[in-house]
């Protein structure tokens, strides 16, 4: 199929024509100057990005099948500009053998709708006693190159050691979901004066930094990568932003909700709004922005968390952990970041596509709008706004923290390798 965009707006810059034929950019001219294709798209106002790649993404297949299913979790990728998103490794049964990354990767493929690159588990049963099957996973049919027990952190030092040690051999990367156990016990929110006055149990800033500092420390004497999973305070991003500084091969994700929501929300005790981790303060949300306007933060990933309805309609301290975000991420960064002159729609392109795509080893996923290139790609109209309705979402379940809201910005359109998975907004 030939498909043809008429005057779209690479990055949001001047308006062209681009061809997509076989799986690749085949054109680009003026307006008006490419013949017509298979399919026509009149794109005219709509800014034209690399497809989104998410770091991040909990499909809960296999196990949890009734909060969210491959299908279901990668039709909401599609819908939210996703080409390709890394699927979390903490289902029933866990992720952490060769046989179950590639039935996720099959069943990946099987949808259809975006890319799915199973995450690995670093230790067996995310138990953080035993390493699972790393070089396995890497040699499977998945290539599997991010490994993290996400939920659950490896805070055993020697485990980790020997997990960054371990995936140099392959150019893997652990992802650490930084959370020192002891220090959070028990906890429902974030520590502060907030916690107190709502009976909370308090989930201290520092749990989070005293696990990164170890971690850069641990990467910088073996010599190898170290990603931080939705990293949270501003004493995180000094620890990030001191590491690079020093050379160490660090790199960081933030996610929407972080980007947006700030503590107070859990004065409702709605568990919408519990999250892990949890939502932080005003202060912490401007310094994460700051993050990643100014590159310290490389990746927005969603931690799409879908929850089935009785995991979430609870009271606060039965409530599970996350929210759904697939959906709702590009528009919450045009509303944090765009709309405030932070990112324009390169640097957009870069947090959201370019870089998490690198971090993840995938070599044709977010990649430059240039004429040769994979033409996996996402239209957005930016004048747009739309308010969030959780039974529109193509997720299976509800828990979004957005319900009701009015978001600037609407994926028209996404292309996987030229093929349409999503046009006028709905899946193809």
């Amino acid at each position: 199929m030939r498909v043809l965009l008429r005057s779209a707006r690479p990055y949001g810059e001047e308006p062209v024509d681009v061809a997509l034929e076989n799986g690749v950019i085949a054109a680009m001219a003026a307006p008006g100057t490419l013949p017509a294709g298979d399919l026509d798209v009149d794109a005219t106002g709509l800014v034209l990005l690399p497809g989104l790649v998410d770091l991040h993404t909990h499909l809960r297949e296999p196990g949890r099948e009734d909060a969210e299913t491959i299908e279901t979790g990668t039709r909401a990728a599609a819908l939210g500009g996703f080409t390709a998103v890394h699927a979390m490794a903490n289902t029933q049964p866990v992720a952490d053998t060769a046989g179950v990354v590639e039935m996720v990767w099959r069943r990946g493929v099987e949808a259809g709708h975006c890319d799915v690159h199973p995450v690995g588990a670093v230790t067996v049963g995310l138990a953080g006693e035993h390493l699972a099957e790393l070089g396995a996973m890497a040699d499977s049919a998945a290539r599997v190159r991010v490994f993290s027990d996400d939920g659950i952190c490896v805070s055993d030092p020697v485990i980790m050691r020997r997990a960054l040690e371990y995936v140099k051999a392959f150019d893997g990367v652990i992802a650490q979901h930084a959370q020192e156990p002891r220090l959070t016990q028990g906890a429902q929110m974030n520590e502060g004066a907030l916690s107190g006055v709502l009976g909370l149990a308090g989930w201290p800033a520092v749990a989070e930094e005293a696990i990164i500092a170890r971690d850069v420390l641990l990467a910088a004497h073996v010599g190898s990568r170290v990603h931080i999973c939705h990293l949270s305070t501003a004493g995180s991003v000094d620890i990030v932003r001191y590491a690079k500084s020093r050379g160490i091969d660090v790199t960081a994700e933030v996610t929407p909700h972080h980007l947006i929501l700030t503590e107070d929300l859990a004065g409702t005790y709605d568990p919408v709004y519990k999250v892990n981790p949890p939502l932080r303060t005003e202060t912490d949300v401007m310094a994460v922005r700051e993050g990643l306007a100014d590159g310290t933060i490389d990746a927005v990933a969603t931690d799409h968390a879908p929850h089935a309805h009785e995991d979430k309609d609870c009271e606060w301290a039965a409530g599970a952990f996350g929210m759904l975000g697939l959906e709702t991420a590009l528009s919450v960064v045009v509303d944090t970041m765009v709309s405030h002159g932070r990112l324009d729609w390169r640097g957009v392109a870069d947090r959201m596509s370019e870089r998490p795509a690198r971090i993840g080893r995938l070599a044709d996923q977010g990649r430059p709008i240039a004429v040769g290139e994979p033409a996996s790609l996402v239209l957005v109209d930016p004048g747009a706004s739309w308010t969030v309705d959780p039974g529109r979402l193509a997720s299976r379940s509800r828990n979004t923290p957005f319900a009701g809201r009015a978001l600037p910005a609407r994926v028209v359109a996404t292309f996987l390798r030229g093929r349409p998975t999503v046009l006028d907004g709905v899946i193809a």
